[in-house]
């Protein structure tokens, strides 16, 4: 990943680690020589103070100055040189301190040159000095002790430089090394850090794309395991929210569905109704305003007429009965009223009623003599069903005429079906059988009578009771057919 935190801790924390000891390593080089050798001047004054105290009370000439000299020259690691100008009596600890004796008092009596004066007191003086035979520099301070003593302090600066140099490898060593161990360090602590972030950096990614079966599962009690925490609740909330809105989403899609749907229908119902309806009422009008007129005055033309605004009206009247059925149906409105009763009787019956029809259209019904079948459904309706298809087979029987009734037991249902002799229904008319106002035949059901709402009201009897329906083609004729659960 080219923007990693991992890496940007990782850069981050090193640099700072090398940065520090490399800025360590300069100030050591460019300050810390000032640094010792403010120190050293601090440790000389120090010590002309003692050494001050303790020629006040004592004799340069006795052993107890001599050891209170040697503990300061030890206390400060400098070397000491002690004179009496009268009695030339002389302490000291030094290497050829006859050559510091005499550049002692070259120093007081002859002065020095001011430019590298350090200290420039009354009682005391010091400056940096080169020894030309060893080419040392020394930092030296000398005076008058408050008892007339002269004195001469000096330190090696060689020492300084020695130190800065040991101090400087040793800092780079350790610099080194510290620059290892925090490189391995930094790793190890940044990939501890980043990989709970890198988690949730994994989830918000599946969330982005809408998978919410990813949680954060860290156990610890960091601010990272709040926010992975809360990322788990938000994402439980963003799948309902989500489901929720797809629920409302879909029935909303369902409605619109629905009402356009309805729309259709109700157009395409009012036109049926309007086209259905426009051929009995001009027949009506046109009847009964011959009559009015008196075109035909002989009994027998009247009666004609009359009786055509019969059948129109009769026929107007089954057809809103059918109407107000079928809307009963689609809508819910009727109560289906499940009942045991026998299929077998229910058949026989009806088409014992039906036996002048039969016998007018010159049909023959065969059915076998089925023993009772009970089985599950509003009785009526079934009935109903069952005259449509019987009904349909008595006005499209040909050739043969023959009408042929089954009751066929199967594994948990009875399959009822009529069968007629004659032409097979079109292909592409199958599909809309069952459609309102739909006619294969348009001029053969107005002869009959027919409105094409039959089927529809058997479709929408079927589908309240939850059973199969259907019809099959076959070469000599057509058969229509339905299911109920056996009892």
């Amino acid at each position: 990943m080219k923007y990693s935190m991992k890496r940007q801790f990782a850069f981050i924390f090193i640099s700072l680690i090398t940065g520090t000891i490399l800025l360590c390593l300069l100030l050591n080089s460019t300050l810390l020589g000032t640094y010792y050798l403010n120190k050293k001047k601090n440790a000389l004054v120090s010590a002309y103070r003692s050494m001050n105290a303790a020629s006040s009370a004592g004799d340069i000439t006795s052993e107890e100055y001599d050891i209170e000299l040697k503990k300061i020259c030890e206390k400060y690691t400098i070397q000491v040189l002690v004179a009496d100008g009268e009695s030339e009596a002389v302490k000291y600890s030094m290497n050829d301190p006859q050559t510091v004796l005499r550049k002692l008092f070259d120093h007081i009596f002859l002065g020095v040159d001011e430019e590298r004066l350090l200290l420039n007191t009354a009682k005391y003086k010091m400056q940096v000095a080169e020894d030309y035979r060893t080419q040392t520099e020394y930092i030296e301070m000398w005076g008058v002790l408050d008892n007339g003593y002269f004195f001469m302090l000096r330190s090696a600066l060689e020492g300084i430089r020695e130190s800065v140099s040991i101090s400087n490898h040793f800092l780079a060593y350790v610099g080194g090394a510290a620059v290892l161990v925090s490189i391995l360090l930094i790793m190890w602590l940044s990939n501890r850090v980043t990989k709970p972030i890198l988690e949730l950096a994994k989830i918000s990614e599946r969330m982005k794309h809408l998978d919410f079966e990813a949680k954060y599962t860290g156990e610890d009690k960091t601010e990272i395991a709040i926010l992975g925490n809360n990322i788990n609740e938000m994402s439980e909330a963003l799948e309902s929210t989500i489901s929720e809105l797809k629920t409302a989403n879909n029935e909303l899609l369902k409605d619109i569905e629905r009402k356009d749907k309805l729309d259709e229908m109700r157009k395409e119902f009012l036109s049926n109704v309007s086209h259905e309806l426009k051929t009995p009422i001009a027949l009506i009008q046109g009847y009964a305003e011959g009559l009015k007129e008196g075109i035909s005055d002989d009994a027998e033309s009247r009666e004609y007429y009359c009786d055509v605004i019969i059948d129109e009206a009769s026929r107007m009247n089954a057809m809103v009965k059918n109407l107000l059925t079928l809307n009963q149906l689609e809508e819910g409105n009727e109560i289906v009223n499940m009942e045991r009763f026998d299929i077998t009787a229910l058949v026989k019956n009806y088409i014992a009623s039906a036996d002048i029809l039969i016998k007018q259209k010159e049909l023959s019904v065969r059915m076998e003599d089925y023993d009772p079948i009970y089985v599950w459904g509003d009785e009526f309706r079934v009935e109903e069903v069952f005259m449509n298809y019987f009904t349909n087979a008595i006005n499209y029987a040909q050739k043969d005429k023959i009408i042929d009734v089954r009751i066929v037991k199967e594994e948990n249902s009875v399959r009822v079906s009529v069968f007629n002799t004659g032409e097979p229904i079109p292909q592409e008319s199958v599909e809309h059988l069952w459609e309102k106002f739909y006619k294969v035949d348009k001029a053969r059901t107005r002869a009959y009578g027919g409105s094409g709402i039959g089927l529809s009201i058997v479709k929408a009897i079927m589908e309240s009771m939850n059973q199969e329906y259907g019809v099959v083609n076959y070469d000599n004729g057509v058969e229509f057919w339905f299911r109920l659960d056996m009892a």
